[in-house]
């Protein structure tokens, strides 16, 4: 086993991010639960509060050796894994992610999953800037419906070249 310090992301019980990070920090494991400030608002006031960025994760820095020691604290379901191994995350994405939010307040994660009736825009090719809608995905590549001119194209686009509309 290897006692070299690495970052890892465990995997929380919903809403339990900042009471896990809490309970590592006692247990003396060096944590990072990213948090966000957000800008809340109810029907008598307004309210800046911190969420965590990533819903139901905690980065831990430790061992692999000590993975049982942080697994089993309470409000941690388990570790984050990447081909049969926990997922390694490296100091230079977590001091990433530090920075961005020293900047940055109200962020947005998105996932960029392309589905079905997903607005898009092609980025590269013949029809480079124009929108559709995603009619299916199939692996790598997107079949997407085009309307203009009184006509509907239908077209097979790889999905790099395609970028989802996010409606705000």
């Amino acid at each position: 086993m290897s006692n070299t310090k690495k970052w890892y992301v465990v995997y929380t019980k919903p809403r339990w991010e900042k009471k896990v990070a809490v309970l590592l920090t006692d247990k003396g494991v060096e944590n990072y639960c990213p948090l966000n400030r957000v800008s809340k608002k109810w029907s008598d006031r307004k309210k800046v509060v911190l969420e965590p960025l990533f819903k139901g994760y905690v980065f831990v820095a430790l061992a692999i050796s000590n993975k049982w020691e942080v697994k089993n604290t309470e409000g941690i379901l388990n570790f984050v894994h990447w081909n049969g191994k926990p997922a390694v995350v490296k100091e230079k994405e977590i001091n990433t992610i530090k920075k961005f939010l020293q900047e940055f307040d109200d962020i947005k994660v998105t996932n960029s999953k392309l589905l079905p009736d997903d607005e898009v825009e092609i980025k590269q090719g013949v029809l480079m800037n124009f929108k559709g809608i995603v009619l299916e995905v199939t692996g790598n590549s997107a079949t997407v419906k085009i309307e203009g001119m009184g006509l509907t194209l239908t077209a097979i686009f790889d999905k790099k070249n395609l970028e989802k509309i996010l409606l705000i």
